[in-house]
C-alpha cells in the first residue's frame, strides 16, 4: 500500500445535481482542493446515470433512456471477442469516458493544468460489477449478473475502464484514488438477491486488479464488511452517518485492514435533505468522534484511526437541490478542517 497520509482530508463520492459542469467543478475545487473528485451529473443527461455512463462500449450494449440492456445478437460475438483480446493485451485506450458521457470529467481535465494549488490526490469513480450486473439486463430483462458469460465479461470490461480512467486521472496528479461504487452490496446475502459470496469477491477482485493507485469500494448501505475488507482494497468508503455502528461488528477484519495501511472514508455528511437540515459542523464532528471511540473500544487507537481517514458525504449528492449540495460539500470541508486542527495538528 502507498504511504499516503489521508489525515481526514475531505473529498466526495461522485454525483452533484448541477446541469452545468462549470458550476459543479467550481464547487468541487472550492471545497475539496486537496482531493478534488470529478462530478457526475445525472441531471444533465441520462447518459450520466451511473448505470449508463460507463457502458457505452460494452459488447451488445443498447442504451434505453437511463437503462442499459445487452443484445446478444448481431455484432455481439465480435464485440465480445474484441473485449477479451483487449483484456489479454491490456489495451485500455478505447475504454475512456467521452465528454458527452462525462461533462464534469471533461471540464475538470481542462482545469487540471491551472489549479491554484497542486492537489494531494485526484479522485475518480466507476460503477462496480455487482451493482451494474444487477441493473444491466439481457433482452429478457434478466440481470446479467446471473449469466456466467456476461458477468465475467462485465468484470473484465470494467477492469479496462478502471485502468484507463486511472491513467487519465494520473495526467493531473501522480497519486490517484478510484472508487468502485457498489450500492447493491447492501443487498448481497438478503432474500431478494441470490448471489454467491465467492462470485462477489471474484468480480470485485477482477476490477480492482486493474488499478495501480489507491483503489476503494464505496457502499452506501449496510453489508458484510468482512467480504469488502478482504478484497484487497485500499480505501473503504461507507455511509457512516447511517451505518457507522455496523463496522464495529468486524473488529478483526477492520484492525487488519488499518494495520496494513487501509483508509476509512467516513461518509459523515448526510446526503438526505431532511437529515442535512438538522446538522451543522459541530454536531457532525461530535458524531464522528463518537464513532471513532466505538472502534477504539475494539482495540484500535483514536489517533491511528483519524490519521488513516478521509471525510466525505455519505453518498453522491445528485438527488439534492444545488444549494443543499453546496452546503453538504461546505460541511464536508468544515468537518475535515476541524478534526485536522483539533486532533491531528502535529501528527499529519
Amino acid at each position: 500500500m502507498t504511504a499516503f497520509r489521508s489525515c481526514c482530508l475531505p473529498t466526495a463520492v461522485g454525483s452533484l445535481p448541477h446541469a452545468d459542469p462549470h458550476l459543479a467543478c467550481d464547487l468541487v475545487l472550492r471545497y475539496l482542493p486537496e482531493i478534488p473528485a470529478w462530478p457526475q451529473l445525472p441531471n444533465r443527461t441520462p447518459l450520466e446515470n451511473m448505470y449508463v455512463q460507463f457502458f457505452e462500449r460494452f459488447p451488445g450494449a443498447v442504451i434505453d433512456g437511463d437503462k442499459v440492456y445487452v443484445d446478444s445478437q448481431g455484432q455481439f460475438e465480435m464485440g465480445l471477442e474484441r473485449l477479451y483480446t483487449d483484456y489479454l493485451d491490456g489495451a485500455t485506450a478505447d475504454y475512456d469516458l467521452r465528454p458527452r458521457w462525462a461533462a464534469g470529467l471533461a471540464e475538470m481535465r481542462r482545469r487540471w493544468t491551472n489549479l491554484p494549488q497542486p492537489p494531494q490526490a485526484i479522485k475518480g469513480q466507476i460503477t462496480g460489477p455487482v451493482s451494474a450486473g444487477l441493473q444491466i439486463t439481457d433482452r429478457r430483462r434478466r440481470p446479467v449478473l446471473y449469466d456466467e458469460v456476461l458477468a465475467d465479461a462485465l468484470a473484465k470490461y470494467l477492469r479496462l475502464v478502471a485502468s484507463e480512467h486511472e491513467r487519465v486521472l494520473a495526467e493531473a496528479c501522480r497519486r490517484t484514488i478510484v472508487f468502485v461504487d457498489e450500492p447493491y452490496l447492501s443487498a448481497v446475502g438478503s432474500g431478494f438477491i441470490q448471489v454467491r459470496r465467492e462470485l462477489v469477491s471474484e468480480l470485485l477482485g477482477e476490477v480492482l486488479g486493474g488499478l495501480r493507485g489507491l483503489k476503494g469500494i464505496h457502499c452506501c448501505g449496510n453489508t458484510d464488511w468482512s467480504l469488502v475488507l478482504e478484497t484487497g482494497l485500499d480505501v473503504l468508503s461507507f455511509d457512516a452517518y447511517n451505518y457507522a455502528e455496523t463496522l464495529a461488528l468486524y473488529p478483526r477484519e477492520l484492525k487488519g485492514f488499518l494495520r496494513r495501511g487501509g483508509i476509512l472514508a467516513w461518509g459523515v455528511v448526510p446526503s438526505d435533505q431532511r437529515a442535512l437540515d438538522g446538522e451543522d459542523a459541530n454536531s457532525l464532528v461530535a458524531k464522528l468522534l463518537g464513532w471513532v471511540e466505538l472502534l477504539a473500544g475494539k482495540g484500535l487507537e483514536r489517533e491511528e484511526i483519524l490519521a488513516t481517514s478521509l471525510i466525505t458525504p455519505s453518498c453522491g449528492l445528485g438527488t439534492l437541490a444545488p444549494a443543499a449540495a453546496a452546503r453538504a460539500l461546505a460541511l464536508t470541508a468544515e468537518v475535515a478542517g476541524t478534526v485536522r486542527s483539533e486532533f491531528l495538528d502535529g501528527v499529519c
